[in-house]
């Protein structure tokens, strides 16, 4: 193989708060040639994610690395095989890997997974059939199953994660689901898209008022990718013995200064909560367990997945900016081919 030219969005400056058009470069690069056991994928969707905001700070983490300054960003993408000099991976297969960020990616064919784009469309196995479907599956099975019965609260109920755990919940024997969103479109679109049987607007009265009259009697299971308020409300929500899976604290991502814990921390103590973290990547070997199960759903329509869709990898700083923002329904995707 010849290089060829390709395109790429590499990190050129750390971000202080939100990030900013100009903490992001559009650099024309070319593909190395491959060696034994490598594939060339040409993109062709491309999934935009709050975590990646942590990884533009400075340092490590106990979960991924900090992005390198002047190199290319990295996420989950889509793409098809157009050379290949691995057994087992040929030409045209379809394949999901962490190499996105970039039109072109050459890697080792161990590090990507040959999709069946038959059985669900290729940008669904970045959302629902891929770690965001996946993230809701292993907290509401592994890390707080849900019970016959239970109430269920979610918050950002409208994003990636939030949009298939709602439905989850319900699938897996709660008897009430609530979610919150920023909006009053958003807080509809909840009960008329995806399920829920209240929709709360976070933006338009307190929101731990709001939980309370949407579940006067208290809440069992509280799934949190907010953080801050959210947090808050929830603790101040569950019935003793209640639970809560940590799964993300988008309201601090682009905060300067230190964050301040829930006032009610002391709830826990009082009513024997339990609350418990999870990392997706713990729960990688879910997956045949979990497509075969999701794929299904999705099939049967009983799991609807939605995507807010940006086209043009020079579209991915804004994308990423909006996804920090709440701007998307569903999953945010870069669509590149």
């Amino acid at each position: 193989m010849t290089t060829a030219k390709t395109r790429e969005i590499q990190l050129v400056s750390r971000p202080v708060g939100e990030p900013r058009p100009e903490d992001f470069s559009l650099v024309e690069t070319e593909t190395p040639a491959l060696a034994p056991g490598q594939i060339l994928v040409r993109n062709t969707w491309m999934s935009v994610d709050p975590y990646m905001r942590g990884r533009m700070d400075e340092g490590t983490s106990l979960i991924l690395p900090a992005f390198e300054l002047g190199a290319p960003l990295n996420g989950a993408a889509v793409g098809d095989v157009i050379e290949s000099r691995a057994d087992g991976v040929p030409i045209g297969a379809t394949v999901v890997h962490f190499l996105g960020w970039r039109e072109h990616a050459v890697l080792d064919a161990a590090e990507a997974t040959v999709i069946d784009t038959s059985l669900a469309p290729a940008p669904t196995y970045l959302g629902p059939l891929g770690t965001t479907g996946l993230t809701a599956y292993a907290a509401l099975t592994d890390i707080t199953p849900v019970r016959e019965g239970d109430v269920v609260f979610v918050s950002a109920a409208a994003g990636a994660v939030g949009s298939v755990a709602g439905q989850l919940a319900r699938k897996l024997g709660a008897a009430k689901v609530i979610g919150s969103a920023g909006g009053t479109d958003k807080a509809r679109h909840l009960v008329d898209a995806f399920g829920y049987d209240i929709g709360l607007d976070y933006r338009a009265e307190p929101l731990a008022e709001q939980l309370a009259k949407a579940a006067p009697d208290g809440i069992d299971l509280y799934v949190d990718n907010v953080g801050g308020d959210h947090l808050e409300a929830a603790l101040e929500a569950l019935r003793p013995g209640g639970r809560a899976v940590l799964i993300g604290a988008i309201s601090g991502y682009n905060a300067t200064d230190p964050i301040p814990g829930p006032a009610n921390l002391f709830r826990i103590v009082e009513r024997r909560l339990t609350l418990r973290g999870i990392q997706v990547s713990e729960y990688l070997g879910l997956f045949p367990e979990f497509i075969g199960r999701a794929a299904g759903w999705l099939a049967d329509g009983s799991l609807r997945a939605e995507e807010t869709v940006v086209d043009g990898i020079e579209q991915a700083p804004a994308a990423l900016i909006g996804v920090l923002r709440g701007a998307n329904t569903g999953k945010m995707l870069v669509r590149l081919d």
